[in-house]
């Protein structure tokens, strides 16, 4: 992983600009809103770590999970299945004032181990073993 902490404005401002055009795209559909440009735009407004980690929740959600659909949820990135029930989603640190933000995972999804199991977990920054571990949490909770 680079040692960049965080997106530049620059790439921030590239999040907001693909939201527009995703936007624009939609215009010409029946339906104005566009989810995917929503969580664009969500994650473009987060500090720049907190930005970082949902930006790659998002892009591993796309690679591992591609029937989830991405929306807002109580203004964070969330991501739902094909009942619109969100799967899993991220609270960012600064949105509750937290030093932390939270990978967070809904009853939707099949994370289930016996009679208990964690279904939120804590993300201080983004590094290789974080995304080896949100990799086997979004593959076990999409498994039907």
């Amino acid at each position: 992983m680079s040692e960049k902490a965080g997106f530049s404005d620059f790439e921030k401002e590239a999040m907001r600009e693909r939201a527009q055009e995703l936007r624009r795209e939609q215009e010409n559909k029946r339906s104005k809103k566009n989810p995917e440009a929503d969580v664009l735009e969500t994650i473009a407004e987060m500090s720049d770590n907190s930005a970082e980690i949902a930006m790659h929740i998002h892009q591993l959600v796309h690679e591992l999970a591609p029937d989830l659909k991405a929306k807002t949820w109580y203004g964070m990135p969330a991501y739902a299945n094909a009942d619109n029930k969100v799967v899993l989603y991220f609270k960012n640190a600064e949105k509750f004032e937290a030093r932390y933000g939270i990978l967070g995972f809904n009853d939707a999804a099949h994370l289930d181990a016996g009679t208990m199991w964690p279904v939120d977990f804590a993300i201080k920054n983004w590094n290789d073993q974080v995304a080896q571990a949100v990799t086997d949490l979004i593959k076990k909770a999409v498994v039907v």
